[in-house]
């Protein structure tokens, strides 16, 4: 839950001055710039050769339980976004280095997690075995936290065990583990879970709670998320025409 709690208070104590000009018009709906989202300082490239599509990005954590819950309805929205959106997810860490901000701590329980979702993604296996992941944690109770962990579970499900290291302690992995964190500072991730839209526009489950009429239960907290993100990729689908 702190993740989620930290992330609220913090949107509730940015966004409180905006919400008092914004909250008569601003709506999941119609979403308004310092109300349900925010608009990055620094917009953050985004991955060439996307055509007309939309980037989306989700920074999620696979130990977060409010990204477990989020998954089959996200999972839901981005199919039915078809060809319109190009869909990437960002495993965050919480145990990053002040002194070092690139680097996450070489005993981050983060860290396996993380080398497990690039792993499962080089070898083809992320979409069967996503949910998975959040359900051997969230359901099962396993903690997946370490690198002998994550390795018998993935052997559990399956896969051959030396392929499986063979990815898994890959250079390949790891800098994209390294890159992760990268995005991570630069995107100014302190909550999960946060779904960017084109490099440009920040949203999140705690963001549009802050606002009145998103609702207050999670699924109610998910359904306005993704319409805000439904205007926000109109908005920017329609400056690709």
């Amino acid at each position: 839950m702190r993740f989620f709690q930290k992330a609220l208070a913090v949107a509730g104590l940015t966004l409180s001055f905006g919400l008092l000009a914004a909250s008569a018009s601003a709506s999941p709906s119609n979403p308004v710039a310092g109300a349900e989202y925010k608009v990055l300082d620094n917009p953050q490239p985004t991955d060439s050769g996307l055509g007309k599509k939309v980037e989306v990005t989700e920074f999620f954590g696979y130990f977060c339980p409010h990204c477990n819950a989020l998954e089959p309805t996200l999972e839901a929205w981005v199919a039915k976004q078809g060809d319109k959106i190009s869909f990437k997810r960002v495993p965050v860490d919480f145990a990053i280095d002040p002194a070092n901000p690139n680097q996450q701590q070489p005993k981050s329980p983060y860290v396996p997690q993380k080398k497990l979702y690039y792993t499962l993604e080089a070898m083809g296996k992320l979409p069967e075995m996503h949910a998975k992941v959040f359900n051997a944690i969230h359901v099962q109770r396993q903690r997946l936290d370490t690198d002998a962990s994550v390795t018998d579970f993935a052997v559990k499900q399956g896969l051959d065990k030396a392929k499986f290291l063979d990815v898994y302690n890959s250079f390949a992995v790891q800098t994209k583990v390294t890159r992760a964190v990268q995005l991570q500072n630069a995107y100014k991730v302190d909550g999960v879970p946060t779904l960017v839209i084109d490099g440009r526009y920040v949203t999140s489950p705690s963001i549009v709670g802050a606002t009145p009429g998103a609702g207050k239960t999670e699924p109610e907290l998910f359904k306005s998320t993704l319409q805000v993100m439904d205007s926000l990729v109109t908005k920017v689908a329609a400056t690709k025409k």
